[in-house]
């Protein structure tokens, strides 16, 4: 949620820094802005995209060789231009020897304490002109500087409750900017050419500028120079952090042929998980890593925290744990977990689940967790340097590559894919595999990508039940066992991309109450796999057809639905046994992109939404 860019160079920079939020827009895109020194502090904001702020700066000559940038998801004060970042300083005035106006600033995260230094600061004489919490650091900046830029945001930083990454610079110091990192991520970029640096909240945002990045570590504070850069710990103490070259996968993002980043993402799902099975030539516990072996034998339950469709892949997985691993597992929203009374148990291996593993609340859980004494960690998540991987003794790294589009498709796949092999090693360890069931989930796991490859071949279909789709209100999904989550997550695509409101149900659940919705205007979307639960689902369908529903049924080949009257079918290519859900999402997948693109939303960036959820 929300980028950051900053630099400080001998050239111009505020091309950099805009191709920087061009590239981070999908973390934010309620507003956009970037501020450099040029004889004083000269910024340029907007509530349009990027596209529209790079215009502007070029009619407005907005040049300058220090410089930050953001893009911006609301959370204090609505998406306007006073609110837009970077916030600029407006100190007490005359009487205070012309302090106003000299230090600027970007900011990710939520400060808890805002309203206590709001008060405080205003009672010095400072005026504030948003509603944010990032301008209150701004101004708690200048009441605290004194000629060094790096002592004020240290000093700063320590008065601040909440979650933040920094970057600030200041009209009296040119050629410095000073970042500050406390559950947000931010990294460091060093320069090849001028003894220029960089400040970034993701290292895509410096993909063909620098490949030498250095990831800031919780409570670090960085100050780049010309030239230079030094970085200090929690405590305030000089501390060394490897720089790792890492290539950022620029071309990520570009669209190529596809119309969206969503679309492109669908379609390369095959890719994705084949590139996440890679090298697995047999279930062994050490693909989660050294000592994974020891871990798991001392294990006797799971838990797994995640949020939104990370929590979705969770719940799929705890039907494969309990059924092929034997292994009790209870899934946490992990915004929940943390704020309610639990009972830990020390044989339990906590699993997180996240994207970008930044995710706020599932860091805070995990960290929870680990309070309670709970310190088997393991996290399947797609980013090797976040915050996640390094917090857990445990991981198991998707490839899914760079994922644009808010709504998560390559990366739930390929937690999926994880989360079956964290399955399999649990249950060799448990002796509970054998090596014939061993070689027979392998065996369907290397032939998953041409079996989402020949899923992907249906969209002709889908996009004709799109156009029924799109001039409704209300859809209900419906799904049993094992294909109930993935129920879940077909209306959770289809509310966040074309606001269709969308409910998901356990079928067993309809005659509950759920029932009582259904008329031939709310369209019921079915998962109906050929397992032990068909003729249970078929059931269900019925009554959906008496009280004159229409259904949406995606069947395999053998499970005798026709279609008919009410009822529009479309056959899976196979039936796949336990990896049925990763072949059964993808149609709903293309169910909501379909429906977003004929209702004319913007399917990538969709309203009040943003990708990797770093605040709480």
């Amino acid at each position: 949620m929300c980028g950051i860019v900053g630099a400080v160079s001998t050239r111009d920079i505020v091309p950099i820094l805009v191709q920087g939020l061009q590239r981070l827009e999908y973390r934010g895109y309620d507003s956009c802005g970037v501020a450099v020194y040029s004889d004083g502090l000269k910024r340029a904001r907007s509530t349009d995209r990027v596209a529209k702020l790079l215009e502007q700066v070029q009619q407005e000559s907005v040049t300058g060789t220090t410089g930050i940038a953001h893009t911006r998801w609301a959370t204090h004060g609505a998406p306007a231009v006073h609110n837009a970042h970077p916030h600029f300083s407006h100190g007490p005035g005359k009487d205070a020897g012309g302090k106003a106006g000299r230090i600027a600033i970007v900011h990710n995260g939520i400060i808890e304490n805002h309203e206590e230094l709001r008060a405080a600061l205003q009672r010095k004489g400072y005026h504030f002109a948003s509603q944010t919490d990032t301008e209150v650091i701004c101004h708690l900046i200048d009441s605290v500087y004194d000629g060094d830029l790096f002592e004020a945001v240290k000093e700063a930083s320590s008065q601040l409750h909440g979650a933040y990454a920094i970057a600030a610079f200041c009209k009296d110091e040119p050629h410095r900017v000073v970042g500050a990192r406390a559950g947000s991520p931010l990294i460091l970029g060093v320069g090849k050419e001028g003894g220029e640096n960089f400040l970034a909240s993701d290292a895509m945002a410096l993909a063909g500028v620098t490949d030498q990045i250095v990831y800031l570590e919780e409570g670090d504070l960085v100050d780049l120079q010309l030239g230079r850069y030094w970085i200090v710990d929690r405590s305030h103490k000089p501390a060394e952090r490897q720089v790792r070259t890492v290539q950022a996968h620029s071309g990520a993002a570009e669209l190529g042929p596809y119309r969206h980043y969503m679309q492109k993402e669908i379609f390369e799902q095959p890719r994705a998980v084949a590139d996440t099975l890679e090298g697995v030539q047999g279930i062994t516990p050490e693909l989660f890593g050294d000592g994974a072996h020891r871990v798991f034998k001392e294990v006797d339950s799971v838990l797994i925290l995640a949020c939104g469709t990370s929590y979705y892949s969770g719940c799929t997985a705890k039907y494969w744990l309990e059924s092929i691993a034997k292994i009790p597992t209870q899934v946490e929203i992990a915004s929940e977990y943390r704020y309610r009374d639990t009972v830990p148990h020390p044989g339990t291996l906590v699993v997180t689940i996240s994207q970008s593993g930044e995710t706020a609340d599932t860091l805070a859980a995990l960290r929870h967790a680990q309070s309670l004494g709970m310190n088997k960690t393991l996290t399947v998540c797609n980013v090797a340097t976040s915050a996640m991987v390094r917090e857990c003794k445990l991981a198991y790294i998707t490839r899914a590559g760079v994922e644009i589009g808010v709504a998560s498709t390559k990366a739930f796949t390929t937690q999926l894919a994880g989360l079956f092999l964290l399955t399999l090693a649990l249950a060799q360890v448990k002796g509970r595999l054998s090596e014939e069931q061993e070689a027979a989930h392998l065996k369907a796991m290397r032939h998953l990508p041409a079996a989402l490859a020949a899923v992907l071949a249906l969209e002709p279909q889908v996009i004709s039940w799109a156009e029924d789709f799109a001039n409704k209100e209300h859809a209900l999904f419906l799904g049993r066992g094992l294909h109930y989550p993935i129920a879940l997550e077909g209306a959770l695509k289809l509310k966040e991309i074309t606001y269709i409101h969308a409910e998901a149900y356990a079928a067993g659940e309809l005659k509950h109450g759920p029932l009582a919705l259904v008329t031939d205007e709310m369209p019921v979307v079915t998962v109906a796999p050929n397992d032990a639960l068909l003729e249970k689902l078929k059931s269900n369908m019925q009554e959906v057809r008496a009280r004159g529903g229409v259904l949406y049924v995606l069947a395999d080949a053998d499970s005798r639905i026709e279609s008919s009257d009410g009822i529009h079918v479309i056959r899976m290519p196979e039936h796949y046994g336990p990896l049925s859900p990763l072949l059964h999402v993808v149609p709903l997948q293309l169910l909501a992109y379909h429906t977003a693109c004929a209702r004319g939303t913007d399917v990538d960036k969709p309203r009040n939404l943003a990708k990797s959820v770093t605040v709480e």
